[in-house]
C-alpha cells in the first residue's frame, strides 16, 4: 500500500515491517534477496535499491510499497536513520525552498539521512527545472554517501514520461542504479491471479 497523507510527514512510518511482509504471495520476490537487504550491508555502504512493479503486483503486506518500508523500517530498528516519504513531497517542498532562497538547505536535509525511501517515484510528470532537476541535485548530493530506496510502478524505459528531459532521465537513473541492487517486483497483478484462483476454485465456475 502506497504511503497516505497521514504518513508524508513521519521518518519511519509504524505500520509496515518485514514480518508482515508476505513473500510467498509474490513469487517474484526472492526471499534470500530479501533476507540480505534486511542486513543492511547497502546502507553501510551508501549503495541504492530500487523495487520496480506494475501497480497492483501486490496487496498491502505484499507489494514494493510495504517492502521500501519494511526495510526502511528495519535500518531504524538497527539505528540508521531513515526518512521515508511519496516522491512528491520532496519535490514540492524543493519547488518552495528555492523560491525562497532555502534550497542549500532543504537539499541538504534530505542528505543528511542515512536511508532515503522515495514511494511511488514514476506516478507523476516532472517538469525540467521545478521538479526533476531538483530531485537530481537531492540524489547527486547522497552519491556514495547515502543510500537512497526507491519504489516505482514503472520500468526505467518508462520514466521518460517522469523525467521528460532525456538526459536528466538518464543521468538520474544512472544515481539510483550504480552499484545498486534492483528488485523486479513482476508485471503480474495480484488481484488478477486472486481472482483467477477462486474462479478456479471449486463450485466457483460461473
Amino acid at each position: 500500500m502506497p504511503l497516505g497523507a497521514e504518513d508524508q510527514g513521519r521518518r519511519v512510518p509504524r505500520d509496515k515491517s518485514l514480518r508482515a511482509f508476505d513473500v510467498d504471495a509474490n513469487p517474484n520476490t526472492d526471499p534470500a534477496v530479501v533476507n540480505t537487504l534486511a542486513g543492511c550491508e547497502r546502507i553501510r555502504k551508501s549503495q541504492p535499491l530500487c523495487l520496480i512493479g506494475d501497480s497492483g503486483t501486490g496487496k498491502s503486506h505484499t507489494g514494493k510499497s510495504h517492502l521500501l518500508i519494511a526495510l526502511g523500517t528495519e535500518a531504524a530498528m538497527q539505528g540508521y536513520r531513515v526518512r521515508c516519504t511519496l516522491a512528491t513531497k520532496p519535490v514540492n517542498e524543493l519547488v518552495e525552498a528555492a523560491g525562497e532562497k532555502q534550497l542549500n538547505k532543504t537539499i541538504a536535509r534530505y542528505g543528511r539521512a542515512d536511508l532515503l525511501c522515495i514511494d511511488e517515484l514514476g506516478y507523476m510528470e516532472l517538469d525540467r527545472h521545478h521538479g526533476a532537476e531538483l530531485l537530481f541535485q537531492v540524489l547527486t548530493e547522497r552519491e556514495e554517501k547515502n543510500s537512497v530506496a526507491i519504489a516505482s510502478n514503472e520500468s526505467f524505459g518508462g520514466w521518460t514520461r517522469t523525467f521528460t528531459d532525456p538526459r536528466l532521465c538518464a543521468a538520474i537513473v544512472d544515481r539510483l542504479t550504480f552499484n545498486g541492487t534492483i528488485v523486479e517486483t513482476g508485471t503480474d497483478s495480484y488481484r488478477l491471479a486472486s481472482t483467477r484462483a477462486r474462479a478456479e476454485e471449486p463450485g466457483k465456475a460461473g
